[in-house]
């Protein structure tokens, strides 16, 4: 005969028929069953709030707790979370106590992330790889419009086909995005017309950073393209990052991550949709979204426009009295001690002025920027790698034509 098996609610409804059934006392009742009385009124008086059914097991969850997000404080949260979709828990923590002055506590940042995961409003991000930083004597950009940094997102297609090129330029130190616009083509007329447009309402830099690519550098005489020149004349000194080195515009570059993840995924139906997009952008990052670098303050909080106003006229080329000025041909060359001395075609109309400092060598200077050495032995001119006039100094001092 096989053994008899039983469960413990087998055991509990048969407890609770014996007790109905009044033939025995509670306490002869809980003996037999061996559990204590306690136990055999608790299950008695879950019987008659809800049958047989109630004499499952419970969960031991409690039903509130006193650390619990007010429902108030969850709408809020998914309120910010549905205005700024992109947005995690420490920038939509910054803004409840901006939204909301007057409570007394705040929830935790990692508490604000565990219920959006619930949710199921958060994904699980890629780890980001650390790179080493440059240790090229680049500008620190430590205050606004010190260093600005420009660069093209990288093209795209929109809905109806249309080639997009966003053109990007926000001020180093604040991390304002200063402008976001497509242009038509990569040329020097359309960028530069964007950059006027800039000029006029922020104000003139000292430095613009950017890569080697066109517009804003060429394979000429240190690099310099029209655009770099026209910086020149306005008094804005063209920095250029290593080839092949992104990370010493990192800054720049992970706008283009954030923008790319908000505006072209996927993209508008057309240019025209696609710039508003890209204006709705700019608003939210500059003057809502908070960031950590800047202490979760936004960008429009620390940025300030520059007290250097952009010109209506380009100033005049001026060079000291002891400086030969001499005018570059179409053909990028000018005319010294009677040769030809070849220069960069970017300087086509131009004015540059030669210093000779010794009898086989002089300086080279376009405005303000030393553009090289000319060497009068093998006449040619050595181009001006250094970052700043005091390292182009070090340089001269080693020089041995």
């Amino acid at each position: 005969m096989p053994w008899t098996e039983t469960c413990v609610m087998d055991e509990r409804t048969k407890f609770i028929i014996d007790v109905l059934d009044g033939t025995y006392s509670m306490t002869e009742l809980c003996e037999y069953y061996r559990i204590s009385r306690k136990t055999g009124y608790k299950w008695l008086e879950r019987y008659r709030q809800g049958g047989m059914g109630a004499l499952q097991d419970r969960g031991r969850a409690p039903y509130s707790h006193p650390n619990e997000i007010a429902y108030q404080v969850k709408q809020a949260i998914l309120a910010v979370k549905k205005r700024f979709p992109r947005w995690d828990a420490p920038k939509i923590r910054v803004r409840l106590c901006r939204e909301h002055p007057g409570w007394e506590h705040y929830p935790a940042v990692s508490t604000i992330g565990s219920f959006l995961q619930k949710q199921g409003l958060t994904c699980r991000r890629k780890r980001r790889h650390k790179v080493t930083p440059a240790e090229l004597p680049l500008t620190g950009g430590r205050y606004c419009n010190q260093v600005w940094c420009a660069d093209f997102k990288g093209h795209f297609k929109t809905a109806d086909g249309n080639r997009c090129n966003p053109l990007t330029i926000s001020d180093h130190a604040s991390r304002y995005l200063l402008c976001c616009r497509h242009v038509d083509r990569m040329g020097y007329e359309p960028v530069r017309m964007q950059f006027e447009h800039t000029f006029c309402r922020y104000g003139l830099p000292e430095v613009i950073r950017t890569d080697n690519g066109a517009p804003f550098a060429s394979h000429g005489l240190c690099g310099l393209s029209r655009l770099s020149c026209w910086w020149i004349r306005l008094g804005i000194h063209p920095e250029r990052i290593e080839p092949g080195e992104p990370q010493q515009n990192g800054r720049h570059k992970r706008i283009h991550k954030t923008l790319k993840d908000h505006t072209a995924r996927a993209p508008a139906k057309n240019l025209t949709r696609q710039q508003r997009r890209f204006n709705e952008f700019c608003a939210e990052y500059n003057e809502h979204r908070p960031h950590e670098a800047l202490e979760m303050r936004s960008p429009s909080q620390c940025y300030r426009p520059s007290q250097r106003e952009f010109p209506s006229r380009l100033p005049q080329i001026s060079y000291p009295d002891h400086m030969q000025v001499r005018r570059v041909y179409p053909h990028g060359d000018v005319i010294y001690l009677g040769k030809h001395l070849f220069t960069t075609e970017s300087l086509r109309g131009e004015h540059v002025g030669i210093e000779q400092i010794s009898e086989d060598v002089s300086r080279l200077w376009y405005c303000d920027y030393l553009l090289g050495l000319t060497d009068h032995v093998k006449w040619r001119i050595m181009p001006n790698k250094s970052r700043s006039l005091s390292s182009a100094a070090a340089a001269l001092s080693d020089y041995k034509p």
